[in-house]
């Protein structure tokens, strides 16, 4: 092992001795790990829209009872 790369190994941490990890495996699991997160952020902005649509439903002025406030004459 070089000495550049015993020097890398033991700054970082990573375990120079095992196979090397080529860097468009770490490319290819970067990408799919950004679509997930872009499918999970349309599934929850879908979900809070009905959620939104599901509360004004439940709380529109016609299925609520009518308060009579007394008359404030002073």
């Amino acid at each position: 092992m070089t000495p550049l790369k015993k020097q890398f190994c033991s700054q970082t941490g990573f375990n120079c001795l095992s196979l090397p990890i080529n860097k468009s495996c770490f490319l290819q699991i970067g990408a799919v790990s950004i679509l997930f997160l872009i499918l999970a952020q349309k599934a929850t902005s879908e979900a809070l829209l009905n959620l939104g649509e599901a509360s004004e439903e439940l709380f529109r002025g016609d299925r609520l009872p009518v308060l009579n406030f007394p008359d404030d004459d002073l």
